[in-house]
């Protein structure tokens, strides 16, 4: 039910009073128990066309879609008296922003609201041009805390503008902005102090990037060299700039298109109709540009919209406004992989640096032409500033943004909230897109596989587990395709002395890297097929006596390998093969290269160092979750104890504040020495995948709730919980980034990153498939009368 005012308007006094007694009702006794935590966003919102509404849309479904059972979000819309909205169903309050009356009855509702624990408000001074007073008696009589999202900032104020900046930012808890100029400007315009400003950058959407030739081909712009620009159409956007500049551009490349995407403002359209497109058409048809020019009049949905900017060559970006602090379809643009073409606005010249873009004058059309012109005639160039693009906004994901929004009301509300992640749906579309008719691709450029980099037996062979692990889950035939694709490369590795190799190329030879260091391989590849050995009653007959001969022949020398991790995932593999296949043969194998670990670690372990070995490197958890492996297999004790002490001892190190941060590849931890705090990134995916696997295998055998509660910390790393509160796992592809270093993430997502991850997901799903058929979906740590309860209310 949308709460709307039915009072008549009173004089201003008469508002000024009632606001002041509304205040002082914070404890008159409409407070009640709190349920939940809500945060109220007050923004315009769609249906109401404008930027902030379509950016407070895009916000508030990534941060719904980011985390659960944190606090709920609600939204008071902002709108006007003469131009009223339907709103869907989830929309708690509306603001008339030009109605006096519309403040009071919005104060009383959210003072007297319990659970609303703080408000963020989407700023733009046009919202209460004709009613700042009103706004300003709003805030300052809010017994919420709240931020405020300054979505325009300009320098060199007037007087009155600078006081109502600083009445504003001093009655908030914190003053959000979207790029570091506005921060600046803030500081030395505003006096505004620096610990009470945040920088959150306007949000970009993570794309899968389909070819340009097929979106070309679906929007009739085959043989086309696409310009674009987008967004509701006004003279601000000087869209003349490239008109003018297109007839230059047309002499060279004769097949070029300017795409004008976008209806016209609605306020423009108030203010003097279609006055403005109509000039712009009028040009177009004096220079004779018709043939290259195309009007798409309409508020594209956000799926045609992103296709339209991937088809797109070059976006141009030609406000007249120099104080356009941000521009969400800059930003939109430049997630979708357009170089772009810019007038300096603060946005621009803060992101447009090294070889990410072409800044221009304003209104310089012979500039525009040149630049034009030279990345029509470059793919290369192109191309680079479209990676370079891609790399430098990666931290404005909406998902980024909604994990620093997050964060915010983390700080601002009074009861900390709980942050909560929400596990993502399983996709394998990247897994399948590397995948090619012989074997999974080794790296990938962004999101593209890269062919030239040729295929490796570690790759297939975690992609071969993590592929029976789904398997496993789902008894889905189209798995076994790619089952039987990566077992095939393991044995086409195989060699006939019964060592594999590891590299092979894109002609499906093996490389000269093969010469050494092959010994971790041959562990991987031992454990995937000793894997798929375990669930081989699933699947075909003939597939399981292939694999089994050759596991026989793989197993053959493994007495020489003493590499620790490579005994650690042979003695895995041999461990899942003889769930199915049960022999003394292999019961001996594994208390052989157990020994060897006992042996290791009796040698290395000191009272405050409890390892296998005088540092701790890569790959960690397989050691101790190898021992557990033997110590199932065999019921030998001794491997149980060390398995358990050695885990222990690594989780103290890499466990910190609800946070995991595992050894990195910038600085091994060596005996003796204290963890540096201050030597951040190098942390690879495949180290975290590692220990959720050993994470899930501790608590199904100890039942111990603390590992249960790391592994889920430890795939939150996955999703931003880690020292740069970024993604790592991109939902849109399938993929996950190559690696999180110290100031940024490595975006390419190659094989042993999105495989890692795979793996991770699907040892987080099983757990999730195991609790809810155990116990009739009851919580396993519950006391037996709350369980008693919990079947109550289920029956």
């Amino acid at each position: 039910m949308i709460n709307k005012i039915a009072y008549k308007r009173r004089n201003t006094s008469s508002v000024e009073n009632q606001i002041k007694v509304i205040s002082l009702n914070k404890n008159n006794g409409f407070e009640s128990s709190r349920k939940t935590t809500e945060i109220l966003f007050m923004t315009s919102f769609p249906p109401r066309e404008c930027g902030i509404a379509t950016y407070s849309q895009d916000l508030i479904l990534a941060i719904n879609n980011k985390f659960k059972k944190s606090f709920d979000l609600k939204i008071c819309a902002l709108e006007l008296e003469n131009e009223i909205h339907v709103y869907p169903e989830n929309i708690e309050y509306t603001l008339t922003t030009d109605d006096s009356n519309s403040y009071i009855e919005l104060l009383e509702n959210v003072n007297n609201n319990a659970n609303i624990q703080m408000v963020l408000i989407q700023h733009e001074f046009g919202f209460f041009r004709n009613n700042e007073k009103d706004f300003h008696q709003f805030l300052q009589n809010l017994n919420k805390p709240f931020a405020i999202v300054f979505h325009t900032v300009l320098p060199n104020p007037n007087e009155i503008l600078k006081l109502n900046v600083q009445q504003i930012a001093g009655l908030a808890n914190k003053v959000v902005v979207m790029t570091n100029s506005s921060e600046k400007i803030l500081i030395d315009n505003y006096g505004i102090m620096e610990d009470k400003i945040t920088v959150i950058p306007h949000g970009t959407h993570l794309v899968e990037h389909t070819n340009k030739d097929i979106l070309k081909e679906k929007y009739n712009l085959s043989g086309k060299k696409v310009l674009a620009t987008f967004g509701l159409l006004s003279s601000g956007k000087s869209i003349e700039t490239t008109i003018n500049a297109l007839r230059s551009i047309v002499k060279v490349n004769p097949e070029t298109i300017f795409l004008i995407i976008g209806k016209t403002h609605p306020n423009v359209v108030r203010e003097e109709g279609e006055k403005y497109r109509n000039t712009l058409q009028n040009k177009i048809k004096a220079l004779r540009l018709q043939n290259n020019v195309r009007f798409i009049n309409e508020y594209l949905p956000l799926e045609s919209l992103l296709e339209y900017l991937q088809l797109t060559d070059v976006y141009l970006f030609t406000s007249k406004d120099p104080n356009q602090a941000v521009s969400g379809t800059f930003s939109y643009a430049m997630s979708s992989g357009c170089p772009i073409i810019s007038t300096p606005i603060p946005h621009a010249c803060e992101v447009l640096k090294d070889d990410t873009g072409i800044i221009i004058d304003f209104g310089n059309s012979s500039q525009l032409s040149e630049a034009v012109i030279k990345l029509l005639n470059d793919e290369a160039l192109r191309n680079l500033i479209s990676a370079n693009g891609l790399h430098r906004l990666a931290p404005s994901a909406w998902e980024n943004s909604a994990i620093a929004h997050a964060r915010l009301f983390e700080e601002i509300t009074e009861n900390k909230l709980s942050l909560k992640y929400k596990v993502p749906k399983i996709n394998l579309n990247h897994v399948k897109n590397l995948t090619t008719n012989f074997a999974m691709i080794q790296f990938s450029k962004i999101n593209q596989p890269d062919i030239d980099t040729g295929y490796t037996l570690d790759d297939n062979a975690r992609a071969l587990v993590a592929m029976c692990q789904h398997f496993e889950l789902y008894q889905n035939q189209d798995d076994v395709q790619y089952i039987t694709k990566y077992y095939n490369f393991i044995n086409f590795c195989l060699q006939p002395e019964g060592h594999f190799l590891n590299y092979v190329d894109v002609n499906k030879k093996f490389t000269k890297q093969n010469s050494e260091n092959l010994a971790d391989s041959n562990g991987r590849a031992i454990w995937a097929l000793g894997y798929l050995i375990s669930i081989s009653h699933l699947l075909p007959e003939t597939l399981k006596v292939k694999v089994e001969k050759t596991m026989h022949i793989a197993l053959s020398n493994v007495h020489k390998i003493h590499s620790t991790r490579a005994m650690a995932f042979i003695i895995k593999g041999v461990y899942y093969s003889n769930l199915q296949n049960k022999s003394l043969q292999n019961l001996s194998l594994i208390k052989h290269l157990s020994d060897r670990l006992v042996q290791m670690y009796k040698h290395e372990s000191k009272p405050d160092w409890q390892w296998f070995e005088s540092y701790l490197t890569y790959g960690n958890s397989i050691l101790p979750e190898a021992m557990l492996c033997a110590h199932l297999a065999t019921g030998e004790i001794v491997y149980k104890d060390i398995a358990k002490t050695s885990f222990d001892f690594l989780l103290s190190k890499i466990f910190v504040d609800d946070s995991i941060k595992v050894i990195s590849n910038k600085g091994w931890l060596k005996i003796n020495e204290k963890i540096d705090e201050k030597k951040l990134g190098g942390e690879q995916p495949i180290d975290v995948a590692y220990t959720i696997l050993a994470l899930n295998k501790f608590y199904n055998f100890f039942e111990d709730e603390n590992y249960f509660k790391k592994s889920e910390i430890a795939f939150s790393w996955f999703l931003g919980n880690n020292h740069l509160n970024q993604i790592i796992y991109n939902p849109c592809t399938g993929g996950c980034y190559d690696g999180l270093e110290d100031t940024y993430v490595n975006l390419n997502q190659g094989a042993e990153s999105t495989v890692s991850y795979l793996m991770a997901r699907l040892t987080v799903e099983k757990n999730s498939q195991n609790s809810s058929s155990s116990q009739t979906n009851l919580n396993p740590f519950l006391s037996s009368s709350q369980m008693q309860n919990q079947r109550v209310q289920i029956q």
